[in-house]
């Protein structure tokens, strides 16, 4: 691969149809941290979090209503309750699938492709699970307005937008934590209801999000952590209590009855400040710790210069990210500058969605070769919003280059030539994608197909499309 391969499929999405090469690699990579289009018209036009949140809890009040019914009566499956339930889930569905069509359009579209990655990078970073409907309604506002508006900002600023979403909160079941000694949770337990603490958003964002595993915290930081946590809800659309916090359905909400009162010790420093400010306070500390810049300068690595990325890369960007503060715009700078991120041998194999992006951007598509884009992707292994785990996808090959993976795709690349209009064949394509780098094993594949259609679909499942 030479420096305009690897920018645009190592740092890109893939190169565009008739698109120019850049003069100069780097150059074009880093320009693009200054023209990035946080809102283009794809995803201004999706659905936002109000649309979503008012399905989702009509969703829920069709299934209480249901509930009552079913309590006065023994309705039976075709009950209208029932019935409106349904169709209150396919609404939600829809929204999901609306906005993963605007992902899909955004990245095909895009200029900006280097940047176009890093918001993938951050979305899975900060993974949800579109598995539970609430999270499916609103995990496309979740990267359009927690993750695009920060990409090129603090990682501190990205991090609290992300914890503070109503995806992420209702996700993690942050949403229904009290604090045991918070006044709701007194006034439960002399009712003799008990309601609970719950730890998983604190420890996700301890383990996943911020430290990594194994960095010096226990299982005493989590707990605290989640103390100062309590009061982080969601306003009208969640299960449990939730539900009866007034305000805004899917808007953050602090509720000061169900937060944990005292003061609270993490990491070895005490934390007094009351209420909401007591875990944004915990957050800013952990968005700057050493642990945090190397955990995340890892992963960085590991994405963009191999499965086992190189120390050295790994020390440059720890650095950026601790000399700035956790500037990320910084730390982009410096993996672009360093020579461990060029090396010429193709490094990574494309996920299905990176796979899948950079075939639609080589045939020039506007749209992907199905009316629902959801599903293609599902089709090809990797859900969008769905990894089933808060870890996210895999980043690593293992995960994606099993034989029926790889046949997924060469279906799919045939379904991709058969609706390209080329204004070129596959030969002049491959050239301008890979120039030197192309194999003669490849380039005569190409050659000897039967038909232009046939030496796409060739092009798209070659090893060298399938790795950056």
């Amino acid at each position: 691969m030479d420096a305009t391969a690897i920018a645009r499929n190592r740092f890109g999405l893939g190169a565009r149809a008739g698109e120019a090469a850049p003069r100069d690699a780097k150059a074009w990579l880093l320009d693009q941290l200054a023209r990035f289009d946080s809102r283009p018209a794809p995803i201004a036009n999706a659905p936002g979090r109000a649309e979503a949140a008012g399905e989702i809890a009509e969703f829920y009040r069709t299934r209480r209503a249901e509930r009552r019914e079913r309590r006065m009566e023994a309705a039976d499956d075709a009950s209208p309750q029932m019935e409106a339930r349904r169709a209150e889930r396919r609404d939600v569905r829809d929204i999901y699938a609306q906005s993963v069509a605007a992902r899909a359009n955004a990245a095909l579209a895009t200029d900006t492709p280097f940047v176009e990655r890093l918001v993938h990078f951050w979305s899975n970073h900060f993974a949800i699970s579109a598995d539970k409907l609430p999270v499916a309604g609103l995990a496309g506002d979740f990267e359009f307005s927690a993750i695009r508006p920060h990409v090129l900002g603090r990682f501190a600023d990205m991090l609290g937008a992300v914890e503070r979403h109503p995806a992420m909160l209702v996700f993690l079941d942050q949403a229904q934590s009290i604090g045991p000694n918070s006044r709701a949770g007194t006034r439960a337990a002399g009712r003799g209801r008990k309601r609970g603490l719950n730890e998983n958003l604190a420890r996700e964002i301890m383990e996943l999000h911020t430290l990594g595993v194994r960095t010096g915290y226990g299982q005493a930081d989590v707990t605290e952590f989640a103390r100062a946590m309590t009061g982080w809800t969601v306003g009208g659309i969640g299960r449990g209590v939730a539900r009866r916090i007034d305000g805004e359905p899917g808007a953050f909400l602090f509720a000061p009855q169900f937060h944990e009162p005292g003061t609270r010790t993490i990491l070895g420093k005490s934390f007094a400040q009351g209420g909401e400010a007591q875990a944004q306070a915990v957050l800013a500390m952990l968005a700057t710790h050493p642990a945090t810049a190397r955990h995340i300068a890892t992963k960085l690595a590991r994405h963009f210069a191999g499965d086992a990325p190189p120390a050295t890369l790994v020390a440059k960007l720890e650095a950026a990210f601790l000399r700035s503060g956790g500037d990320l715009p910084t730390v982009y700078r410096a993996l672009v500058d360093a020579p461990e991120a060029w090396a010429a041998e193709p490094v990574k194999f494309k996920t299905p969605w990176e796979w899948a992006v950079s075939a639609g951007r080589a045939v020039g598509a506007e749209s992907f070769p199905a009316g629902n884009v959801a599903g293609f992707i599902t089709q090809l292994g990797q859900a969008v919003w769905r990894p089933g785990s808060p870890a996210g996808f895999d980043d690593i090959a293992a995960s994606w280059a099993g034989s029926d993976a790889i046949m997924r795709r060469v279906e799919a690349a045939g379904r991709f030539a058969g609706r390209a209009r080329m204004e070129q064949d596959a030969r002049t394509l491959a050239a301008s994608l890979f120039g030197d780098g192309l194999s003669e094993t490849t380039g005569t594949g190409i050659a000897r197909a039967e038909s232009p259609a046939q030496g796409l679909a060739l092009l798209l499942v070659s090893p060298e499309f399938m790795r950056r």
